[in-house]
């Protein structure tokens, strides 16, 4: 019950954080769905060095239910939002995953699907590289598409915000996927997107309200490599002008950049101690996600948001252990207009 505790001290705190020139705001919603369509058992290695080709030592691991949208739950759940997840599970593995929501006190509204969902590898040095080996997802029914279908239909009655995070199992094709973001959109919906390669292409014609890809993700898209900030910005206004309000690019230590009305906003965190980069960029999304659901400014979202995932990187494991250290970093984000 852990989380639960976190989620009561974020809403207490809540009020410190939603701010207009000295008035408290009051929030405009706790709820939101994410979508893991192609969830993992993320089995994470820390070691000194991994050794290619040859044998490596974990020092320490650990084997737990992930999947970049399930990272979104659960910070989200951390900050006192009342989450929904769905997406496709396998029956054959599921413990870890049901053992996690009943944790947060999500609503879990995963169709399953025979088989066993996805083991990834994560191995992370001591210099903070980490190597992902990622398999294969599940292989994902008819039917089980028209129940997903049916479940995102009746979850579109109350919610507004839609997170669609990480890869596509065997069985979803990258158009399938940006039916489902243009479905929501259509129906007024707000979708955050957060995916790369085929399904980040197709998902973009649909153009959905925010997106956060990375500047390698960012690079593939273009097709070519962006080394500079400049390259980016130029790159993320060709999708602005393709009509997606909010487009947010994360770079790294060199903080986070947001487009929105043709205005762009900088975020650049303090220099951290790095101690695993694994779901930062999940964490973003999560407090990008939050920011909008609690109406911030967008000068206070985006700091709230850099510095969740700036503190994410100095730790291992996904989530918010205290949130007195999320309200003290964000002080130190410094927000230039690009």
């Amino acid at each position: 019950m852990q989380h639960k505790h976190y989620s009561l001290l974020a809403a207490l705190l809540l009020p410190a954080w939603v701010k207009v020139e000295g008035h408290v705001m009051t929030a405009q919603t706790n709820k939101a769905v994410t979508i893991t369509l192609n969830p993992a058992l993320d089995l994470t290695g820390s070691l000194e060095t991994l050794n290619k080709g040859s044998v490596s030592l974990v020092n320490q691991g650990s084997l737990h239910a992930a999947g970049k949208g399930v990272n979104v739950a659960r910070v989200l759940s951390d900050l006192g939002a009342e989450i929904t997840v769905t997406g496709f599970l396998g029956t054959d593995n599921q413990e870890l995953f049901c053992q996690l929501f009943d944790e947060l006190g999500t609503k879990d509204e995963f169709v399953r699907v025979p088989g066993s969902t996805r083991i990834n590898v994560k191995l992370v040095e001591d210099n903070g590289e980490v190597s992902d080996i990622n398999f294969p997802g599940v292989e994902v029914t008819e039917q089980a598409i028209v129940q997903f279908e049916a479940t995102l239909n009746n979850l579109m009655v109350d919610h507004d915000y839609f997170v669609f995070a990480g890869s596509l199992p065997r069985g979803i094709s990258a158009e399938q996927c940006a039916t489902w973001i243009d479905h929501l959109q259509q129906n007024g919906k707000r979708v955050l997107f957060d995916s790369s390669r085929d399904a980040l292409t197709k998902g973009l014609e649909s153009k959905p309200w925010l997106i956060k890809p990375n500047d390698e993700e960012l690079s593939q898209f273009v097709g070519r490599h962006l080394s500079t900030q400049e390259q980016c910005l130029e790159a993320a206004e060709t999708l602005s002008d393709k009509g997606i309000a909010n487009i947010v690019v994360s770079m790294g230590a060199e903080g986070v950049l947001w487009l929105e009305n043709n205005q762009w906003l900088q975020a650049k965190p303090p220099r951290m101690d790095v101690v695993s980069t694994v779901g930062a960029g999940d964490t973003l999304v999560a407090g990008l996600c939050w920011g909008h659901m609690q109406s911030l400014m967008k000068e206070e979202l985006l700091s709230f948001a850099t510095a969740l995932s700036a503190l994410a990187v100095s730790q291992v494991g996904v989530g918010v252990p205290c949130i007195e250290e999320v309200k003290s970093l964000q002080q130190q984000i410094q927000i230039t207009r690009a």
